[in-house]
């Protein structure tokens, strides 16, 4: 009987004795990342098709709009001058469909993000090992803000534009308003949206194909595809990958927004003034230039 006590006792004991175990499991570090960022520069230089420098054609005004967003579709890091397009190392490739009929960029897969955001990253050590000189990034979709002029009143608006070879749209909000489109649309269809004491108007529309400017100063040895948003920019000094990084590495993806929004003025006061007769014709980014970090 009382060895019977005394075992109930200990157990009593033991069952309300505080846990002192201080054993604390660290987690294993995060492996290094391959990091992508977009710049909005509109002090960047101005470049044509062909990465050289461009000014406005006759009888066309420009300005530099403010970047809200941008989707990125493709990125790829290419090794030389040579290097054709898809033979070097594919880091990313968005999403596509057929809903619309013929193959197009998928909208609703899209991520578009702002200003020093990241907006893809991928582990270093999935990255195949090598030296890489330009840096090749499909772009798809913008959103920025432009200043316009309707019958002498001066106003700002947004603008929401899509740049890639081809894209779906089931729907988009341009800022606050929502259109429904449920079709493909080629490169360069662009919808506005404003607001003019308390009511919302909105427009949209197609600029000519084949105007949208796209950057590739590797046209004469790596041609892009036509209709593409393939812009190369080089890399200051090569960029080399070893497989076993213990650091991230990011690449600043600085985009040239030097009056890239840009439109046939008919009277050439340098105010978009669609009612005057004003039409879009390029929207184009004007120069990528990937910044190591």
């Amino acid at each position: 009987m009382l060895l019977t006590l005394a075992i109930s006792a200990v157990l009593i004991l033991n069952s309300c004795k505080k846990n002192t175990d201080t054993t604390t499991v660290t987690p294993a570090p995060a492996a290094p990342q391959l990091i992508f960022k977009f710049k909005f520069d509109s002090t960047q230089v101005r470049l044509n098709n062909f990465g050289t420098p461009a000014a406005l054609p006759a009888g066309h005004s420009a300005q530099s709009p403010v970047f809200n967003k941008m989707s990125g579709h493709y990125i790829e890091m290419t090794q030389t001058a040579n290097t054709a397009v898809g033979a070097g190392v594919v880091l990313y490739h968005a999403p596509e469909t057929t809903a619309g009929g013929s193959n197009a960029i998928d909208f609703s897969k899209e991520t578009a993000v702002g200003d020093n955001q990241t907006f893809f990253s991928i582990p270093l050590s999935s990255v195949t090992p090598g030296t890489y000189q330009y840096l090749r990034v499909s772009l798809a979709y913008q959103n920025y803000t432009i200043k316009y002029k309707s019958n002498g009143f001066n106003g700002t608006g947004t603008i929401a534009s899509f740049v890639g070879f081809d894209t779906y749209i089931s729907n988009f909000n341009i800022n606050t308003q929502n259109l429904a489109v449920n079709a493909n649309k080629l490169q360069g269809f662009w919808a506005f949206e404003t607001q003019v004491l308390g009511t919302y108007y909105t427009s949209q529309g197609q600029s000519p194909p084949g105007s949208t400017t796209v950057v590739n100063p590797l046209s004469s040895t790596s041609p892009i595809p036509a209709g593409s948003c393939l812009a190369t920019g080089a890399f200051a000094a090569p960029l080399h990958i070893t497989g076993s990084e213990t650091h991230d590495i990011t690449i600043v993806v600085s985009l040239s927004t030097n009056k890239s929004f840009e439109w046939k003025d008919s009277n050439m006061d340098g105010l978009f003034e669609p009612a005057a007769g004003d039409t879009v014709v390029d929207m184009g980014i004007r120069g990528l230039i990937p910044i190591v970090q």
